[in-house]
């Protein structure tokens, strides 16, 4: 499991800290309820105040220069407040998918902004399917730029997002393209929620002007960036489920049925061990893939081992943190069903984010494939 050091531990304390003041359960409702999803003023001072916006940014683009380990200790965070934010679409997909395939110079117009919080960005890519081998949308040309049609599907962020990062079938493979939130025959269509504190959306193109900002094929830089993406999804989905199991241990500590805690029965102790130890499995997993992630992008370590720690960690932190929230609501009783408890929240996140680029099933498939089983 990752050793966390001093100068880890005090950016979780500090997170933490300015999530427990910005993000409490009742800002959380608020968030989930308006159209935006998040609100800006805390978007802004979080980037400002704490840098996470900028974490993974390169220095020499106004950002920290952090790496997946950081990434990793934010996003959990992040998961287990429920934070409602443009975090994984901008700070995570978006900045990665410019990091690993787009030129100098789209870095340069872009990412300074990412990294202080006032450029939102977006990637698009998904269609049929998850894997970057799924698209099919193609890019024309057209008066020396390019043109975009067709209809992009679970786009995180995708109604609000600034700049959308689309990727399309050029006839030198799939290319990167940057188009802009008011960019002509450009339509955004809300998805209906489940999970009402992750905003998603189906993002039409009808002759939409792009801008090409990756050479030759991206399809690797693609798949690197869904890989690192996994690996953050991983990090909050540990953080949700922490906060399950806390919850839930809590509750069985203090309610009392026929004069003891519910927590002296059998049976709920049985419920709070097993979790512990599925929450200890996906902490293990996620904390790897993120470990992992880091020494691959220092020169260290092998991005064969990052693909393959990616499934692993999205199917195992999937399921766990799906475990984790039903038997929080199990422990709860009747009470974990209400509207009024923050129950529901996390159970519905887990399920939206199991499903969110492919669900266990699907990552199992893929990690047997690539190790030919």
């Amino acid at each position: 499991m990752q050793a966390f050091t001093e100068e880890h531990e005090a950016l979780r304390a500090t997170v933490r800290q300015f999530l427990t003041d910005q993000s409490d359960e009742q800002a959380v409702r608020t968030q989930m309820a308006s159209d935006r999803g998040f609100d800006e003023a805390v978007w802004k001072q979080l980037a400002e105040q704490v840098g996470v916006a900028g974490l993974i940014v390169p220095e020499e683009h106004g950002g920290a220069g952090c790496s997946h380990v950081e990434l990793g200790i934010v996003a959990e965070e992040m998961g287990r407040a429920l934070f409602c934010a443009p975090y994984l679409s901008s700070a995570v997909m978006a900045t990665n998918a410019l990091l690993h395939c787009a030129t100098a110079d789209a870095q340069k117009a872009l990412l300074p902004g990412i990294a202080e919080g006032s450029t939102r960005a977006t990637l698009a890519y998904a269609e049929t399917g998850w894997d970057i081998g799924d698209i099919a949308m193609q890019a024309q040309e057209k008066d020396g730029g390019h043109t975009l049609d067709g209809t992009k599907h679970h786009v995180l962020d995708g109604g609000t997002a600034g700049v959308i990062l689309v990727a399309a079938r050029t006839p030198g493979g799939v290319g990167l393209f940057r188009v802009e939130g008011e960019a002509a025959g450009l339509s955004r269509s809300p998805i209906p929620e489940l999970d009402l504190t992750r905003k998603l959306a189906s993002v039409s193109f009808a002759s939409t002007p792009a801008q090409l900002i990756s050479e030759g094929d991206a399809t690797e830089g693609l798949e690197r960036t869904l890989a690192l993406t996994l690996v953050a999804l991983a990090s909050e989905q540990v953080g949700g489920a922490q906060w399950c199991l806390e919850t839930a241990v809590d509750y069985a500590k203090s309610r009392l049925q026929f004069g003891r805690p519910i927590g002296s029965y059998q049976a709920i102790k049985h419920k709070c061990a097993e979790t512990l130890v599925k929450v200890e499995f996906a902490k293990t997993a996620a904390y790897h893939a993120s470990a992992t992630a880091a020494e691959a992008l220092s020169g260290d370590g092998s991005w064969d081992d990052v693909l393959e720690a990616a499934h692993m960690a999205k199917s195992f932190c999937s399921e766990a943190y799906y475990h984790a929230a039903a038997e929080n609501i199990q422990i709860h009783g009747g009470m974990g069903f209400t509207w009024e408890h923050p129950a529901h929240l996390y159970f519905k996140r887990a399920k939206s984010s199991e499903l969110l680029f492919g669900d266990a099933i699907h990552h199992r498939e893929a990690l047997a494939e690539r190790l030919a089983l």
